[in-house]
């Protein structure tokens, strides 16, 4: 494909299948989201207010996902030989303000070597799709203040800023 992507990188990617993760695809997204957790210097920068589990306690969120998908899914994006290009995790909540279902966006992740191709946008683009198609009615994520590349990217999107702070407290 001669389209460059945004920047005037690399080649954009032709097709990419995207869908929730399944028992087959697992493995695969616990290698993308336990590299992304390990290795992200803006996860990194909070991971210990997060309370991260590690490798462990990603493994059992995967399971989680898998035995109750009503409450949230990974989303995967792969390339036509099934290679993983991307991730990101999905909640699912209820929004007082919009009176609907709406989605929590997390650990978006594309894989080295895909970045800047328009893997993000298509698997995002193909996640708000398939949300809209479910009743969702807004894609909610954050994003670390000094991680300008993402704040773009989301920007792009048409995501917009809610002069909001994200907090946790561990229980």
């Amino acid at each position: 494909m001669s389209a460059l992507d945004a920047a005037g990188g690399a080649p954009a990617v032709a097709a990419l299948r995207c869908r929730a993760m399944n028992a087959r695809t697992r493995a695969a997204a616990a290698d993308l989201l336990g590299a992304f957790l390990a290795d992200d210097e803006h996860y990194r920068a909070s991971a210990a207010r997060y309370g991260d589990g590690g490798r462990a306690a990603l493994e059992r969120a995967l399971d989680l996902f898998l035995a109750h998908p009503r409450i949230g899914f990974v989303w995967l994006a792969s390339d036509a030989r099934g290679t993983l290009a991307g991730a990101c995790v999905v909640c699912h909540a209820i929004s007082t303000s919009r009176g609907a279902l709406v989605a929590k966006l997390d650990d978006v992740t594309i894989r080295d070597g895909w970045q800047g191709r328009g893997v993000g946008t298509a698997m995002l683009d193909a996640l708000a799709a398939h949300l809209r198609a479910a009743g969702a009615g807004r894609i909610d994520t954050a994003c670390h203040r000094d991680n300008a590349g993402a704040w773009r990217f989301y920007e792009r999107l048409g995501f917009r800023p809610l002069d909001e702070e994200r907090l946790a407290l561990l229980l």
